[in-house]
């Protein structure tokens, strides 16, 4: 490959080792020494996705291209799958949704994949000095390397010096990084330059003589002990974060259905003080909470089925009849709704729980926007945000209108029949909202860290607990290494 930057490639030994923390950390240490990076994922599964100008991207590489200090763009993410079920996964190419691809066998669709991964990588690493990749899972999963798009055969493209991480708080690490390594062929060996252990809790020391005889194992040093740090304040990549136990002060249950979707946009709560989060996946998490969430929904008529079986559904009308503040975001919007209506087949029809008067209509089409939008006068809980602009985003297919004998207690909350009010309910369609300082200030009366002083103390921590002479030494010494 003929290309103008270098790249550092970072992979795991597992789903929620640590590649995207780091990632972003590595992101921002390079940018602030001057460097134009960008980052790249090949492939990303995950219901969290951002709004950029050529339709969506996993917003782990949105928040890395912001740590970078560029523009995020889906050449950064070609390709995202949005699980819809425990087999399906909706497929987005170059930001947009593509149903031939989605229904293609998965072995036979990667090799549909690559030259667009191929195309991309060459892109960004003919525009920028460096590309910090992000690899998925692990690299050495064995019945899958040979249709491998997105771990080692994207660091062997760009000749990537890779870092190996690993989750030491699991248990096994040296085994994980020495099998891990072990099964990759020569060649992709040849490229992992460091390995390192995140999430150590204790005395360093104890890990001795462990990475010595790791070393003499493999050739590879142990590069970088991460110890354990909770509240780094960037989103989670996987799964639901990491919840505050609850206790004394203001408390938010989160109602975690199984199709839950952009859940990092309720991520800030995490760091405000007085104030508890949790799941909500039982009645009584519920009935105990003083704000109640329903979050987005990557398949609202499936959700809705579970909250029904759960029990759920009783227990969210009878928080909004007691009148506690409750929140609806996209798919908990509709399903706070009369009616989902899907005469296309994009997502499913389903009765809702029939709280709001309002009915969806899924279309083909999905609706992409960033937007900053003012909000109306808003009462009770929700009137201190009353005429407060914030930046948000909407992706979605569903369009809602309200049913033909309106309740007239239903209010707009915003312009362009995106948003309501309803007594204790604040449904709205905008995803965001608490990623906005002042909403958080007039809502609980503090902020959140902010963006950027998340990705400064994530490349500090970099720093410290790798080192700089060592991560400047995974740069080329001929080239990029020489503009700092």
């Amino acid at each position: 490959m003929t290309a103008k930057g270098a790249a550092i490639m970072v992979c795991g030994t597992s789903s929620g080792a640590g590649k995207s923390l780091l990632t972003t950390a590595l992101a921002r240490f390079y940018a602030r020494r001057g460097l134009k990076v960008a980052p790249f994922k090949a492939q990303n599964m995950s219901n969290n996705a951002r709004v950029v100008e050529d339709g969506e991207m996993a917003s782990a590489q949105y928040l890395q291209a912001l740590a970078a200090r560029c523009i995020p763009h889906v050449q950064m993410n070609p390709v995202l799958l949005k699980p819809e079920s425990e087999t399906h996964s909706q497929v987005i190419l170059l930001g947009r949704r593509d149903d031939a691809l989605a229904s293609m066998e998965w072995r036979h669709r990667s090799e549909h994949l690559w030259p667009t991964i191929r195309s991309c990588l060459t892109s960004l690493l003919s525009s920028n000095d460096l590309v910090i990749i992000e690899g998925a899972g692990s690299p050495a999963e064995i019945n899958l390397q040979a249709t491998d798009i997105v771990n080692m055969r994207v660091a062997v493209e760009a000749q990537a010096a890779t870092l190996l991480i690993c989750d030491v708080d699991r248990g096994g690490a040296f085994a994980h990084l020495y099998g891990t390594y072990q099964l990759l062929p020569a060649e992709q060996r040849a490229l992992i330059r460091g390995f390192v252990l995140n999430k150590f809790r204790g005395n360093v020391e104890l890990l001795s003589p462990g990475p010595e005889m790791l070393r003499s194992l493999t050739g590879v040093p142990v590069v970088g002990v991460l110890p354990m740090w909770r509240e780094h304040g960037l989103p989670e990549e996987d799964g639901v974060f990491d919840a505050r136990p609850s206790g004394s002060g203001f408390s938010i249950a989160v109602v975690a259905y199984p199709g839950i979707s952009n859940l990092d946009e309720f991520a800030p709560l995490r760091s405000l003080h007085g104030v508890s989060v949790s799941w909500a996946r039982h009645v009584d998490t519920i009935a105990g909470a003083d704000l109640l969430i329903l979050p987005g929904s990557k398949h609202v008529a499936q959700d809705l089925g579970w909250l029904r079986r759960t029990g759920l559904d009783v227990a969210i009308a009878e928080h909004v009849r007691a009148d506690k503040p409750t929140l609806a975001v996209c798919g908990g919007l509709q399903l706070l709704g009369h009616e989902l209506l899907d005469p296309e087949g994009v997502e499913g029809a389903a009765e809702g729980l029939r709280i709001l008067p309002l009915v969806t209509e899924f279309q083909r089409d999905k609706r992409y926007r960033r937007h900053t939008q003012v909000f109306a006068e808003l009462q009770g809980f929700w009137k201190p945000l009353s005429g407060l602009s914030f930046d948000g985003y909407e992706i979605r297919h569903g369009r809602t209108r309200t049913v033909d004998a309106v309740d007239a207690r239903l209010q707009p909350a915003l312009p362009a029949d995106c948003a309501w009010q309803m007594g204790p309910v604040l449904a709205l369609y905008t995803h965001g909202l608490f990623e906005n300082s002042g909403v958080l200030r007039a809502l609980f009366g503090a902020a959140a860290p902010n963006l950027e002083d998340i990705f400064e103390a994530l490349a500090t921590f970099a720093e410290q607990h790798i080192g700089v002479d060592t991560l400047l030494g995974l740069l080329p010494a001929d080239s990029v290494r020489a503009m700092i």
